[in-house]
């Protein structure tokens, strides 16, 4: 190959290399892949929250709904499409627990299913334009962030405020925060318990922040679920062993069904009952304060596992835990969205139909003359 064809085919090379680095620079760095399966600090999903925000205009909205103790926005992803009809609501909330991460991951995959389906999923699509997503994907924000402070402190649970002890015992309990009951059962007062359920009720300001943003959408919403770690069970109302709520057969019947999504994923078995039944008592819990105030349908999930890992579950199980767990709440959801706009699934009707023939032969037989 003669010198002037060798030095013709160099600039084609470099050049061809130039245009595409050129092109590099002019379209920017290519966006990080955010890993679902693994767990990521305080920091990252604020990013992460930005980061949807910016790309689903017109779908994702960040509602910053009040401040926790050290004063970072508790902030929340309203997921809907737009309508002109009057919308209703579901709520979500995760990390009320600060060691419970499998929690905050969970709701981070929720979102990241919505958006990924809404388009394709004709059901998904539906229920976004009728209903809105309250999702906050961690409420504990600064017990959360203080369990990536060391590995001494991985496995903090409460708040971060001083409570009644200053720096000696800090934090309350969130879950045992609420005007639900407040203080009768599954508590303690000693400021150093896990279980304290604070000075007062709703002395906690991520508490005051949920029965805020909540109660002024009470009637809106038609579920409340708040996702913990673990135990593999969904809990209904009450957690007062002498309370039962009104509507405890459907809130069992749904559970139940929802309970059997989750099995046919990873064949994982969760147990449904109220908490005096398959836990412990407890009061003070946000699941039984939203049933207290209306919303029909309130859960609590506690995800995998059921012991062996406890709180620190391997990242390597995020991924089925969030798959069987989304099979779970959409059950739930669905159950809520066509109950409200009154929409009959197939199944239903052919129950129907199939109801109504049995009674119809049943009046023909008790009519016809005997023979």
């Amino acid at each position: 190959m003669s010198q002037s064809i060798r030095g013709i085919l160099v600039l084609l090379v470099l050049g061809g290399l130039g245009s595409r680095a050129s092109q590099r620079v002019a379209e920017g760095p290519e966006p990080r892949i955010y890993d679902y399966f693994k767990y990521h600090n305080m920091s990252e999903i604020s990013g992460w929250m930005e980061q949807l925000e910016k790309e689903n205009q017109g779908v994702i909205t960040i509602i910053n709904y009040g401040y926790t103790y050290e004063k970072q926005g508790i902030k929340l992803l309203k997921i809907g499409l737009a309508s002109t009809e009057k919308k209703k609501a579901i709520w979500m909330d995760c990390g009320i627990h600060a060691r419970e991460w499998i929690s905050p991951a969970f709701c981070q995959y929720f979102v990241r299913q919505i958006l990924d389906t809404y388009k394709t999923d004709e059901k998904i699509g539906q229920m976004l334009k009728n209903m809105d997503l309250y999702v906050t994907p961690v409420l504990n924000m600064d017990g959360y962030a203080h369990t990536w402070f060391n590995q001494s402190t991985r496995l903090w649970r409460k708040s971060r405020s001083p409570g009644n002890c200053g720096d000696s015992c800090m934090g309350t309990d969130l879950n045992r925060n609420f005007d639900a009951n407040w203080g009768s059962v599954g508590i303690s007062r000693n400021c150093c318990s896990e279980v304290y359920n604070g000075a007062r009720v709703l002395s906690e300001s991520e508490a005051q922040a949920v029965t805020d943003f909540v109660k002024a959408r009470s009637s809106e919403i038609l579920c409340f679920l708040t996702i913990h770690s673990y135990g593999q069970l969904i809990l209904v109302p009450f957690g007062h062993p002498n309370i039962t709520a009104p509507n405890y057969d459907e809130l069992m019947s749904v559970g139940l069904a929802a309970a059997k999504a989750i099995k046919d994923v990873h064949g994982m078995d969760y147990t449904v009952g109220s908490s005096p039944n398959v836990l412990y008592p407890n009061s003070g819990s946000s699941r039984d304060w939203a049933r207290l105030i209306g919303i029909p349908l309130a859960f609590t999930f506690e995800l995998r596992d059921k012991g062996l890992h406890g709180f620190e579950l391997p990242e390597d199980q995020i991924k089925p835990a969030c798959e069987e767990a989304y099979a779970g709440v959409r059950s739930i959801i669905t159950y809520a969205h066509d109950k409200a706009f009154h929409i009959t699934t197939p199944n239903t009707a052919a129950t129907v139909i199939a109801t109504i023939w049995t009674v119809l032969l049943a009046v023909c037989l008790t009519s016809a003359p005997l023979l």
